[in-house]
């Protein structure tokens, strides 16, 4: 529900734009971002919660609180009404991202977890597809409310069936911890004021002395979690679980891979819905598939050989693969057939998938059972602060080549008049935007290579 919910409005923003009065390309960023940064910042705390109170009970809460949330979408009026209750949905969310890894870790061995991980993997991608698919079909036949209606029998359904069927196999820890709330002011207050220096830098033109200003407040807020996650009792982010230099990899290197291709379906769906090719929701949603089906086929495969052969390998060659096909999409341009996509949406797709069950396997076989939750909290954070990041990266990068206004138009679907030139601008942005994606994962491979190295050395010392 939650993966299908994340494309399903992805491919639907286009039209949301045009038909809710007054929204602009910022409105249009936050519907993403503002859902984004509640996610990454409740995370980790609904993470410990579980870990204290059990994570079926607050997973059964998660369903409950995002099918609302998203009743409560289907009736916005407003861009700024969309916005706020995409943020109770975002609650909602958080209950489920924060526990979902953790409960399948629990069932499994550790011999069995990238296969497990790899199956959940499976539910993901099924509902991203049908998110491309369903919400193409809905919001081209009846209209972009109904995209939000689809959750709320799934959403019932799920709540329920966890409630009856869905047993508690960890070891809640009942204790009188109480919750890091300096630490998630201060971790949320970087993120948000990050985000808004950069979208309002690339979309409303503050003044880059502005924005410089604004980047260092973060720093500072950044500055400030970071000590105090050292002096609290019980932080919010365990700085210690990052001593185990198997744990502080994996999730380096899964921010860098989210770093890297967080902006690329909403950037395409721009691309294909906009100005240049005009598509239907549903015609995007058909020509962005190569990229889940991929996904979805090498996910389970890779989780189950990395089980058998480890890990490394499985996790260097999903970041090449990946890195592959965003070097062949900086050769797009014009009008693109669905041919001209389907290798370099395959092999991206192809490389998430087996670059994340094994990597997500070996984070969360690291920590310890009673800090799962944490862990798989912390972990998932960082997915979400690279999704987030990324799309305001996207943004500076494309406004770099582009007219404001011009940027501004595109997003805010009202494109229909630009010239030629604002064309062409606009396909060398993405160009630039992509190839910034492979120099990070070209990055996360290097520093994973590094670590690969310095472990095997280790290890021979040792022997």
């Amino acid at each position: 529900m939650s993966s299908l919910d994340t494309n399903i409005v992805l491919i639907a923003l286009p039209t949301i734009a045009r038909s809710l009065h007054g929204m602009n390309a910022l409105d249009v960023l936050w519907v993403l971002l503002g859902y984004q940064l509640i996610v990454a910042s409740v995370l980790v705390n609904f993470g410990r919660l579980s870990d204290i109170f059990g994570r079926v009970r607050l997973y059964k809460m998660g369903f409950a609180i995002f099918t609302i949330g998203s009743g409560l979408c289907s009736i916005s009026q407003t861009g700024t009404e969309l916005i706020g209750f995409r943020l109770v949905q975002a609650v909602g969310a958080g209950f489920l991202f924060s526990n979902s890894a953790a409960i399948v870790t629990d069932a499994f061995p550790p011999q069995e977890r990238g296969r497990a991980l790899g199956i959940n993997q499976i539910s993901i991608v099924v509902g991203s597809v049908l998110g491309l698919i369903l919400g193409g079909i809905l919001t081209s036949l009846v209209g972009w409310s109904s995209i939000f209606w689809v959750n709320l029998p799934i959403g019932t359904f799920a709540t329920l069936w966890a409630h009856f069927r869905l047993k508690e196999i960890s070891s809640p820890q009942h204790s009188r911890k109480k919750l890091d709330i300096s630490g998630n002011l201060t971790f949320a207050g970087a993120l948000v004021i990050a985000l808004l220096a950069i979208t309002l830098y690339a979309i409303v033109g503050i003044s880059l002395l502005l924005t410089v200003e604004m980047l260092g407040l973060s720093a500072m807020f950044f500055v400030l979690f970071f000590f105090e996650e050292r002096r609290a009792t019980d932080p919010m982010f365990d700085l210690s679980l990052f001593r185990n230099r198997i744990f502080s990899i994996g999730n380096e290197t899964i921010f860098l891979n989210a770093l890297s291709r967080g902006s690329f379906t909403l950037v395409m769906v721009f691309y294909l819905q906009g100005p240049i090719m005009h598509f239907t929701p549903l015609e995007a949603g058909i020509f962005l598939v190569p990229l889940s089906v991929a996904l979805s086929i090498m996910g389970p495969i890779s989780g189950s050989l990395s089980d058998r052969y480890g890990k490394r390998l499985f996790v260097i060659a999903g970041l090449a693969l990946s890195t592959i096909g965003f070097l062949i999409m900086t050769n797009i341009s014009g009008i693109l057939s669905f041919y001209d996509l389907i290798i370099p949406l395959a092999l991206i797709g192809a490389g998430m998938g087996i670059f994340a069950s094994p990597n997500r396997a070996s984070i969360m076989s690291a920590a310890p059972p009673e800090r799962r939750g944490l862990a798989s909290g912390i972990s998932t954070t960082l997915v979400n602060v690279g999704n987030t990041m990324s799309i305001g990266i996207a943004f500076i990068l494309m406004s770099s080549s582009i007219p404001r206004d011009s940027l501004d138009s595109i997003f805010a679907g009202t494109s229909s008049g630009l010239l030629t030139g604002s064309l062409a601008d606009f396909v060398r942005s993405v160009h630039i935007v992509f190839i910034a994606s492979a120099a990070m994962l070209v990055l996360s491979i290097l520093l994973y290579i590094t670590f690969a190295r310095k472990s095997m050395w280790e290890h021979a010392v040792v022997s």
